[in-house]
């Protein structure tokens, strides 16, 4: 029995899986509520597997594949969602590794996020920053910022992006979306030029390197809303990682920006729910006061958790204090609150347990 890759892919919209793996010697395998599942197919040969990758790459893609082993783009299956794939060489033979972008956004009450986030969007200037781990929803939750801005704001709203993941529609925003590899050559000379482009609200896809991140401050500065994301799990440790991302003698400088540019913070993590089937994210907020402004300026990045502790009338909370919540109304595990807690020894306090 030969698999075709549009069957495959209308199981995975139909199942609600989020990522569909394709390897040699092995059936094709989904991740469903985060679990790892193979389907009852055959095992994939390299024919079968250069067959399902070839009938949805392009000629530059494969080209990317024979030259360099790897590549990654986005594809529309039909009118039913979008994917953004991994494909490459492993082995000598093809693999990929498909992820599914649901064409419906979730409303911020649907993700989880708090109103006092839904504030941070009608900001003139700043950054929004949205952090954690591969696979922790942050283009979810920036899709969806980025869509009620469309639907409420008259604004002009540029994203870049690799690759471009939710395509947004003009609502009340006009919006452009770059794709660095087809539109542009980086994120850092896609954000310069955006600054030439009269934008409101601009989405940096991924702050990866020193260029990126300086030009990204730079926007925030200058009048702009921007939102970008990281691979940092906490506050704290993504102030750090942007301070850190500089030479020694601009760190000073770099902190007296941030302090004025970082608007928010909104760290995640993903979690299989244990009520129904499905996931749930769990957020830690810092949102810019004073007392953040000072500490950040003032090299005391250390003192942020206790102003997120102590932050509640601003729209604050701590990772472990969601977690808590969460394993309280017996949506996640307990396993899972104590591995995801950032204070594990408090977490087992908190619950009454000696340790």
């Amino acid at each position: 029995m030969q698999v075709e890759m549009n069957e495959l892919l209308q199981f995975v919209v139909d199942e609600g899986v989020s990522d569909l793996h394709l390897e040699v010697g092995v059936p094709p395998v989904v991740r469903l509520h985060g679990d790892m599942t193979p389907l009852g197919l055959p095992e994939l040969t390299p024919e079968d597997a250069e067959r399902l990758i070839k009938s949805i790459a392009s000629e530059g893609n494969l080209q990317q594949i024979y030259e360099v082993g790897s590549t990654d783009f986005g594809f529309a299956y039909e009118d039913k969602a979008r994917f953004r794939v991994s494909a490459f060489k492993q082995k000598g033979v093809f693999g990929a590794v498909l992820r599914q972008i649901p064409n419906d956004l979730l409303t911020m009450e649907q993700i989880g996020l708090p109103p006092s986030v839904k504030d941070l969007l009608y900001r003139p200037r700043g950054l929004v920053l949205v952090t954690g781990p591969t696979g922790s929803g942050k283009s979810t939750t920036l899709a969806s910022m980025i869509d009620i801005i469309n639907q409420e704001r008259p604004a002009h709203i540029i994203t870049i992006e690799d690759p471009i993941e939710f395509y947004h529609n003009h609502k009340k925003s006009v919006i452009m979306q770059r794709e660095v590899g087809n539109d542009t050559v980086s994120f850092a000379d896609a954000l310069k030029r955006a600054l030439r482009q009269d934008p409101d609200v601009i989405l940096v896809g991924e702050m990866r390197d020193l260029e990126t991140i300086e030009a990204a401050v730079t926007a925030a500065e200058t009048g702009h809303l921007v939102f970008g994301t990281l691979h940092t799990t906490g506050s704290a440790e993504t102030i750090n990682r942007i301070v850190d991302a500089f030479p020694t003698t601009q760190q000073e400088q770099i902190r007296t920006q941030l302090a004025g540019s970082v608007q928010a913070v909104i760290s995640q993590v993903l979690l299989r729910r244990q009520d129904k089937p499905g996931r749930v994210a769990a957020f830690e907020i810092m949102v810019q006061t004073d007392s953040i402004m000072n500490l950040i300026r003032d090299n005391k990045i250390y003192m942020i958790q206790s102003e997120l502790q102590t932050g509640a009338k601003y729209g604050m909370n701590t990772l472990d204090d969601h977690l808590y919540e969460l394993y309280s109304k017996g949506i996640i595990s307990y396993h899972d609150l104590i591995t995801k807690a950032k204070n594990a020894k408090a977490m087992l306090q908190k619950l009454g347990v000696q340790g």
